[in-house]
């Protein structure tokens, strides 16, 4: 058992506000990205507050029913956005979420597309990562005590979690990618060209900012995690960027798509 000891007292380390009801076994957490800082279907709740051994998470715990069904969401760069990928705190973020009593998780995040059909307001449900990113806390083990611990991450997204999504939405007509290979930057600027021509080297099929630590954070801590990904725009020397990102199309293209992000998830509560 890799963390399940440390969470016993969880629950009590947490800080909690507002009166608590009573919460399903299967409870779903939402991490929101840009696009998504918050659920407009979620019958909101309550909010709670969380302190966690690892510091604040990007802000309150949004609990509601979506669909007649308990969910628990996140805003991952903070309800305001203010919060850039490389300072998020994604060990203080899952940790809440586990605590908060999560069984399983649903990440939102925006991306850049390289393969030639991930194009923009294409969504995606990725199969594999490639980690770019420096410098961030990559997992718990590092001072929970002096034994060296590992987790398997041949394949980091739960296979059954991404199954779930697929169905979903072939079921309800919204068209998905299964399968890409998402690239993690540091962050926040953009890629340039070349850097983007090397990750396509390596595999890549997206780009993003936010996908490590996170899903390895969540394998440690028992959680099944799955990712959507929205395509925003190309990347940086592909197509339409190929002279730079218009980032004045983005936010249409992120509006449009999140709908059916949104339709997705409350259909995905139904099962």
């Amino acid at each position: 058992m890799l963390l399940s000891k440390v969470f016993r007292g969880a629950r009590d380390y947490c800080v909690r506000i507002r009166i608590k009801t009573e919460r399903s076994d299967a409870l779903l957490a939402i991490i929101g990205g840009s696009g998504l800082t918050q659920l407009s279907t979620l019958e909101s709740l309550r909010r709670e507050v969380s302190r966690t051994p690892y510091g604040e998470p990007s802000g309150a715990l949004t609990f509601g029913r979506l669909a007649g069904r308990e969910v628990v969401f996140l805003a991952r760069h903070g309800y305001g956005h203010t919060i850039p990928p490389h300072r998020v705190n994604y060990r203080a973020n899952l940790w809440a979420l586990k605590a908060a009593g999560a069984k399983s998780i649903v990440s939102v995040a925006s991306v850049g597309g390289i393969r030639q059909d991930c194009v923009p307001g294409a969504l995606i449900v990725p199969n594999q990562i490639l980690d770019y990113t420096w410098g961030r806390a990559q997992t718990f083990f590092d001072d929970i005590d002096k034994r060296a611990r590992h987790i398997d991450f041949t394949w980091p997204y739960d296979e059954g979690m991404r199954r779930r999504i697929l169905a979903v939405a072939d079921k309800t007509g919204v068209a998905m990618i299964d399968g890409a290979v998402y690239a993690t930057m540091q962050g926040p600027r953009l890629e340039t060209a070349a850097e983007v021509d090397r990750i396509e080297r390596d595999g890549a099929d997206v780009v993003g900012m936010t996908g490590m630590p996170e899903a390895a954070l969540a394998r440690e801590i028992e959680l099944p995690y799955a990712a959507i990904n929205v395509v925003a725009n190309y990347a940086a020397g592909r197509e339409a960027s190929a002279r730079g990102v218009r980032f004045e199309s983005v936010e249409q293209v992120l509006q449009e798509a999140m709908l059916r992000v949104r339709g997705v998830l409350t259909h995905l509560c139904q099962q």
